[in-house]
């Protein structure tokens, strides 16, 4: 068995120990307030934005989400005028803020990432490096990610539906990335933006999902599809609902994150507001070992806060009971997920 060497600070010294777990934070899509059309940002800066999960996410050996939008302070956007059409813009200086919270990995795939064009896209990319976020998913430029936590090699990648991105529907193109991943690194995370969006979004269907006109992925046999081809973690995001879990031949998947950091521009009304901070804990095979959902809630104008009825966490049950039956782990009420017992 591989093992990973870490180090135990004590009083008479440092300690080598050998650790086989890593912990994995996931959230849904990432849009701290933007300049366009007008200004709508949160108060202070949006330096409160991650207060109530900062402490998670940071903790992780490895924190991962969806960047919704691009960040920029500058550029025409690439949007019509109609009524399902949105820009967002996040200021440049608003950067440093993901890397305070503590993400090491962005998906930049996904239906906004091109909201100003190449312009925002270059310097969304600038941002990022600076703060030292890695991130994918932009069709010819950074396709794939490597991040090196406890000696493993991780790696990531990120797929989406529009033309400029690496598009999930292409499944010859999803298996030539992740299969390259897969001879190259000890872990392989997928990420997806994927499925039809709206409150009546929440449960997961068979086969492919239309929306706007536009194929918008079968999302089971997308996830399916990566781990059968070695992937160890996959999670999702896009309809801007939770949508619910399943562990498959051992290995995590979320189908559908929602919302966890949109403070404008965004329903958030009822289900629209839950948030979830998905924690999980997998071996150093990849094999899912248990997990916690962390219950979130989101206002306008303010960053995610702690739902004390933990009814994020109640919904995500339900739907995974009602959607994936045939998981190999479940949820209690509280948001734990744990194998079942065979």
């Amino acid at each position: 068995m591989k093992k990973i060497i870490v180090s135990l600070l004590l009083a008479v010294g440092t300690l080598p120990l050998w650790a086989d777990t890593l912990t994995i934070a996931m959230t849904g899509d990432i849009m701290m307030g933007t300049t366009y059309p007008s200004m709508m940002l949160p108060a202070n800066n949006g330096k409160n934005l991650f207060d109530d999960c900062k402490g998670i996410i940071s903790k992780a050996d490895l924190a991962v989400g969806n960047l919704e939008g691009a960040i920029c302070d500058g550029g025409t956007s690439t949007k019509g005028s109609g009524p399902n059409s949105y820009s967002f813009r996040m200021p440049t200086s608003y950067a440093p803020l993901l890397k305070e919270a503590g993400f090491d990995f962005l998906s930049m795939a996904n239906n906004h990432a091109n909201d100003f064009g190449l312009y925002g896209i270059e310097s969304t990319e600038k941002c990022l490096k600076e703060q030292g976020i890695k991130f994918a998913g932009i069709s010819g430029r950074a396709e794939s990610a490597v991040i090196t936590r406890k000696g493993l090699k991780i790696g990531l990648c990120a797929f989406g539906h529009n033309s400029y991105t690496m598009r999930h529907i292409d499944l010859d193109l999803v298996g030539k990335v992740v299969d390259k991943l897969v001879k190259e690194c000890d872990l392989v995370v997928v990420s997806f933006h994927g499925g039809a969006e709206g409150r009546s979004q929440s449960h997961l269907p068979h086969g492919s999902e239309t929306f706007l006109g536009e194929n918008r992925g079968s999302l089971r046999e997308l996830a399916h599809f990566c781990i059968d081809h070695g992937a160890d973690v996959v999670y999702g995001h896009g309809p801007h609902v939770v949508r619910a879990t399943e562990v498959y031949k051992g290995r995590f998947i979320a189908y559908s994150l929602g919302n966890f950091c949109t403070p404008y521009n965004v329903s958030l009304t009822g289900i629209s507001g839950y948030a979830p901070l998905v924690q999980i804990t997998i071996n150093e095979k990849g094999e899912f070992l248990h997990g916690k959902i962390h219950s979130m809630l989101q206002t306008k104008g303010v960053g995610p806060r702690k739902d004390a009825n933990e009814s994020v966490a109640k919904e995500m049950k339900q739907l995974t009971e009602a959607d994936v039956p045939n998981s190999m782990a479940q949820i209690d009420e509280h948001g734990n997920i744990r194998l079942k017992k065979r």
